[in-house]
């Protein structure tokens, strides 16, 4: 046990691809997203490793090497495999998490539903985490545990090993006290939490809303606030915080809240569109869907992500505005979830039939007014896609941070654009010099379009030039800074 950095993720840090009947590992397509922002740190540490599942058949050995070494454009590092048989990866990830956790997080009280899900299946594979993540810890090490699926793993590993310093990443939004407190394991994840060193959100929302419930349902917890910091000052949006808190006193130990949004690479995207290859790819985009006004929106198949209400939008618009038939096109990206997923099988079928009916109505025989891919598009295509595109419009009714509005902000490198974003993304706190809209209003929604299509040319410029300048400053290696910046506080305080 040397390793001075353990990375716990559900999600293996590589894709699994079978090629001429054997499996290889290959770093996945995309360069951007959470995975690489995450294997980062492998460059700043002397020894790291990754801990996350494997599927392997029940009651049988794993038939797999529990470590390995890999190689990829982030150097070597070690991975370590936790077996997880089918029946624990559909109660902890795709039952557990998705029908009672996800609606919760994301503030649909609405759609909670505890139903299938057996709670102690889920508690025994957040302590086979811990488990793995203490093997491999180094005295003193940080211990860096990502998402709300692994909530009981900072208590499991405080018992287990109590030298370690335990830092943990919400990626998601964290709800307030009326919302998180009506789950029946409340006490039980906020205890687990409050074992942590360190804790971060993105926004300062969400920070204050999970110290809220600590002090609601918690005696004797004293907060420290401040101002929040410049780049995420706001107000009068519906995210607005204006002070936020730097850390929690409790049972004589203090607790660093961190509130930093992670950032994305601009110039690895812009390297990307501004290629040869990029630049041939992006003219093709244009061509092939052969629009003079592309709206593009990117997103995943999700009830949280409004696709549903994007597409009720976007058919007002059609009817609002005949003048823009043959005109204007929708290339809309919703990524089909995975097997097992059951929770959003039934809103991707919502969200398919919409399209057909809106291009049913609308469509003639040279112009559908959507285009519409539920399969994932490679990074290339899709950073292309942003830069041929005249607006973005990213809309979630709940999101944790949102990246690929910054996303679409780097391809345009400070080029004619709109970006269109909800009040409700986390992102909506940097970004304000996108058009933001209240997705759950449909005036809100139809203002926003308008102001997008209609926005004089020198606005545009002016205001992705903006955009432009944020993302450049704030990037996923300003991100890495901080975090590494609150992590050498942990370990100073520990000597």
């Amino acid at each position: 046990m040397n390793t001075e950095l353990v990375i716990v993720y559900h999600r293996q840090p590589y894709e699994e691809v079978v090629e001429n009947g054997k499996t290889t590992l290959r770093e996945p397509r995309s360069p951007n997203g959470i995975l690489p922002s995450i294997k980062g740190f492998f460059s700043h540490v002397d020894k790291a490793v990754w801990v996350a599942w494997k599927k392997h058949p029940a009651g049988k050995p794993a038939n797999f090497q529990r470590r390995i070494t890999m190689n990829d454009s982030f150097g070597a590092y070690d991975v370590v495999r936790l077996p997880l048989d089918a029946e624990q990866i559909n109660q902890f990830y795709h039952v557990t998490s998705k029908e009672a956790l996800w609606p919760v997080l994301n503030s649909f009280p609405s759609l909670y539903s505890t139903e299938n899900t057996h709670w102690a299946t889920f508690r025994e594979v957040n302590r086979l985490f811990a488990e793995a993540a203490c093997e491999q810890a180094a005295q003193g090490a940080v211990v860096w545990v990502h998402d709300y699926n692994l909530w009981l793993v900072p208590k499991f590993i405080r018992q287990l090993r109590p030298d370690l310093k335990i830092a943990f990443l919400h990626h998601t939004p964290f709800p307030g006290p009326d919302v998180f407190n009506i789950m029946p394991w409340r006490d039980e994840i906020l205890d687990s939490l409050l074992a942590c060193d360190m804790l971060g959100f993105h926004v300062p929302r969400y920070s204050q809303n999970f110290c809220a419930v600590a002090q609601g349902l918690r005696a004797g917890i004293t907060r420290h606030e401040v101002p929040v910091p410049e780049p995420l000052q706001t107000t009068g949006q519906a995210m607005s915080e204006p002070v936020v808190t730097t850390s929690l006193d409790y049972q004589g130990r203090s607790i660093l809240i961190d509130t930093w949004p992670i950032g994305t690479t601009p110039e690895l995207i812009s390297a990307v569109v501004e290629s040869e290859a990029g630049l041939a790819r992006t003219a093709k985009i244009r061509s092939d869907l052969n629009a003079e006004i592309l709206i593009v929106s990117v997103s995943r198949v999700d009830y949280a992500k409004g696709t549903r209400q994007q597409l009720d939008a976007f058919d007002r618009l059609l009817h609002r505005r005949p003048e823009l038939a043959g005109r204007v096109k929708l290339l809309l990206v919703t990524v089909s979830a995975a097997d097992g997923m059951e929770a959003y099988k039934v809103e991707q079928r919502k969200i398919e039939q919409l399209v057909g009916r809106i291009n049913g109505h609308f469509g003639t025989m040279s112009w559908l007014p959507i285009m519409l891919s539920t399969t994932p598009l490679p990074f290339e295509e899709v950073v292309c896609a942003y830069r041929a595109a005249d607006i973005a419009w990213i809309t979630p009714l709940r999101d944790g941070l949102n990246l690929v509005a910054k996303e679409f902000v780097a391809a345009k490198k400070g080029e004619s654009g709109v970006l269109v974003l909800s009040e409700f993304a986390g992102s909506a706190m940097e970004l304000d010099d996108a058009v933001l809209v209240n997705p759950f209003s449909r005036s809100s929604m139809d203002d926003a379009l308008d102001r997008a299509l209609d926005m004089p040319e020198e606005e545009r410029l002016a205001r992705m030039q903006r955009l432009w300048a944020h993302v450049q400053k704030y990037d996923i290696a300003y991100w890495t800074r901080h975090v590494l910046s609150q992590f050498a506080k942990l370990t100073a305080s520990g000597k």
